[in-house]
C-alpha cells in the first residue's frame, strides 16, 4: 500500500513538473515573440526617421539656390542631420535603456526643430514657394511626419505589451534571468499626436 502511495505521489510530482516546464517553455516563446515585435516596430521608427533624413540633402540644395537665403538656417539643418547620423543605436534593435532613447529623441528633436525653422524662413522667398521641386519635397516631409507619428505610436503599444508580459506572474520569476528586461518607450507629450505642420499657403498674400 505504501508503495502504491509513493508511486502515486511520484507520478503526481512528475505531472506537476511537466506542467511547469511546458508552461515555462510557452512563456519563454511568448516573450521571444513579443521582443521580436518590439524590435520590428523600432525598425519602422528608424526607417521613417531615415526617410526624413534622406530628404534633407535635396531640400537644402533646393533652398540654397534662393537668393540671400539665411545661411545660418541651412547650417543648423545640416549640423542637426549630422548629429542624427552619429547616434550609435544598433540598427533594428530597440533601445535597452531610457538614456539611449532620450539621446535618440534629443537628436531627432533637434533636427525637427531645424527643419521647422527652415520651412518657416522659406515662406519669405516667393521663388521657393513657386518652385515645383520645393513643393514636392515639402509634401514628402509632411507625409513623413505623419508616418513618424504613426510608427512611434505603434512602437509604444508593443513595448507596453512586452513590459506588461514580463511583469506578470509567473513570468516575472524567470524573465530577468533569461535576459528579458523592460524597454523604454516614447511617452506622450501635449500635442505629440499631431504632426508638425509643414504646409504653406501658396496663394498670393494680401
Amino acid at each position: 500500500m505504501n508503495k502504491k502511495i509513493a508511486f502515486g505521489c511520484l507520478g503526481a510530482l512528475v505531472v506537476v513538473v511537466g506542467i511547469v516546464i511546458l508552461s515555462g517553455i510557452g512563456g519563454y516563446n511568448s516573450l521571444v515573440s513579443l521582443k521580436q515585435g518590439v524590435n520590428a516596430k523600432w525598425s519602422d521608427v528608424e526607417n521613417q526617421y531615415q526617410r526624413r533624413a534622406d530628404l534633407i540633402p535635396n531640400l537644402v540644395q533646393t533652398v540654397a539656390g534662393a537668393a540671400n537665403f539665411e545661411k545660418s538656417t541651412l547650417e543648423a539643418v545640416v549640423q542637426a542631420r549630422a548629429s542624427v547620423g552619429q547616434m550609435k543605436i544598433t540598427p533594428g534593435q530597440a533601445p535597452e535603456t531610457a538614456e539611449q532613447l532620450k539621446q535618440f529623441e534629443a537628436a531627432q528633436g533637434q533636427l525637427g526643430s531645424a527643419l521647422s525653422r527652415l520651412l518657416v524662413v522659406s515662406e519669405n522667398y516667393p521663388e521657393l514657394k513657386a518652385n515645383a521641386n520645393f513643393q514636392g519635397l515639402q509634401a514628402q516631409l509632411e507625409g513623413t511626419e505623419n508616418r513618424i507619428t504613426t510608427a512611434r505610436g505603434d512602437f509604444t503599444q508593443v513595448v507596453q505589451s512586452y513590459n506588461t508580459a514580463i511583469r506578470r506572474f509567473p513570468t516575472v520569476l524567470y524573465a530577468g534571468a533569461l535576459g528579458f528586461s523592460e524597454r523604454p518607450y516614447f511617452e506622450s507629450r501635449a500635442g505629440s499626436d499631431v504632426p508638425p505642420p509643414v504646409k504653406f499657403d501658396f496663394g498670393n498674400k494680401p
